[in-house]
């Protein structure tokens, strides 16, 4: 059963992660060795996959076994959960030639999540981006922060630990807001010049240290285009694994709708109303485009178009 009425695409990974048996190595292994377990193949960030027979895409699974033997050590192999009782480890591939040429030969394709993600199962697509986050986060953690010294995995790949001083490091998650700022019947929409042409999208920032999210929500849209917010709903989160990020979706009620653009997060900014935001969201608007559906912007803007306006 799904925990909110909305699940984001990256959201509602369906693995029971078993955190309580991570640091059991015995058992880990007990695991990896069991006939059954199934491993899941990225390399360079993308996943392993294969068309399904009733079309779209799904992971292509290869046996843990053989994930073992590509990780050659735990640095590249990660524990992800179970699936009803069956483990499912991940492994980490890099550099070159395209291992789809070589020990995977017609296992399945190597293809970019973020081009893939809508026509793979919700909770595959949830798997794959799980592991993704994981390995970019190990990459960029080999060394300890606290004295420098090589770190090691721990907990089946869920932790770093320093074998000179000690020190534990867990996975960072960045918390980000993302928030449509509406008044009355009209929502503002912004774009960078970095963006697909003429796409309009709703607006973002960090959360910084000290501040909630209702805080940081209204900070960036102060920043970003002089809007002073009057109060903020909760729409839902996505998990977005470029590489880690959790994107709080928000609603925010705001005072003025004077917006200026900043000029350095955003060139532009626009209001629409709701009929031009289902315009915009069907492909209906020449000059506007909304972001993929991939995108919890997307949503965030689906969903204030068809609310039914306050009497």
């Amino acid at each position: 059963m799904p925990l909110t009425a909305f699940t984001n695409t990256f959201a509602g990974n369906p693995l029971d992660r078993v955190s309580e048996h991570r640091s059991d190595p015995e058992w880990i292994a007990a695991q990896l060795a069991a006939p059954d377990a199934l491993g899941l193949a990225l390399w360079n960030g993308k996943p392993l996959v294969e068309t399904a027979k009733a079309g779209g895409i799904q992971i292509a699974y290869i046996p843990a076994g053989m994930a073992k033997e590509l990780a050659g050590g735990p640095e590249k192999l990660l524990f992800m959960g179970l699936w009803q009782g069956v483990a499912v480890f991940a492994v980490d591939l890099d550099g070159r030639p395209d291992p789809a040429d070589g020990p995977l030969e017609g296992l399945g394709r190597f293809e970019d999540l973020r081009v893939i993600a809508m026509t793979m199962p919700g909770t595959e697509a949830a798997i794959v981006a799980t592991a993704k986050s994981m390995f970019e986060w190990r990459r960029k953690h080999r060394f300890c922060s606290a004295c420098g010294q090589p770190s090691e995995v721990a907990d089946g790949g869920w932790k770093r630990v320093c074998p000179s001083c000690e020190t534990q490091h867990f996975p960072r998650t960045d918390p980000v807001v993302i928030m449509l700022a509406v008044k009355g019947e009209r929502c503002l929409v912004g774009r960078q010049a970095a963006w697909p042409k003429l796409m309009y999208s709703a607006l973002a920032g960090f959360l910084e240290p000290g501040e909630s999210i209702e805080e940081a929500c209204a900070r960036e849209l102060w920043e970003e285009a002089r809007l002073k917010t009057r109060s903020v709903r909760y729409h839902s989160t996505q998990p977005w694994p470029y590489p880690s990020s959790l994107m709080i979706g928000l609603i925010a009620e705001v005072e003025n709708d004077d917006a200026v653009a900043d000029q350095v997060e955003l060139d532009e900014v626009r209001w629409m109303t709701r009929e031009e935001t289902r315009a915009m969201l069907r492909g209906e608007v020449a000059d506007a485009k909304a972001p993929g559906a991939l995108a919890i912007a997307h949503q965030l803007i689906k969903a204030w178009s068809e609310e039914t306006p306050a009497a």
